[in-house]
């Protein structure tokens, strides 16, 4: 497992989100909560499949938080990101659209 990584702007209630190479995903410190990605396109591109958060921690923002942290990796990484997830394309997205630059778009895809 990587090292865990403070997405949250420096605030002591952030929640820690570590990076999960290994099962593919960005998971809250107790590994509860997680944020599934598939790399495609010989790893140029996440597509971010599954977000779950479980009811004991829901309505605290923390699928938010996973979000950012796998959005802030493609960026560190220059990938770009497919949002499969319903809550990342229906809910984050909608709610965060400066993320909006790094979404996967075939057309944009060289041809050579």
């Amino acid at each position: 497992m990587a090292t865990a990584n403070d997405v949250g702007g420096g605030g002591s209630s952030a929640p820690k989100i570590v990076w999960n190479e290994a099962k593919q995903r960005f998971e809250s410190e107790d590994q509860k909560a997680h944020i599934d990605y598939v790399l495609r396109e010989k790893g140029k591109v996440m597509d971010l499949v599954h977000t779950y958060v479980p009811s004991s921690k829901r309505g605290l923002g923390l699928a938010s938080h996973l979000c950012v942290a796998a959005f802030n990796h493609a960026k560190a990484n220059s990938m770009s990101v497919i949002p499969t997830c319903s809550y990342v394309s229906d809910t984050f997205l909608p709610k965060n659209p400066s993320w909006n630059s790094l979404l996967y778009s075939p057309e944009t895809k060289s041809s050579i």
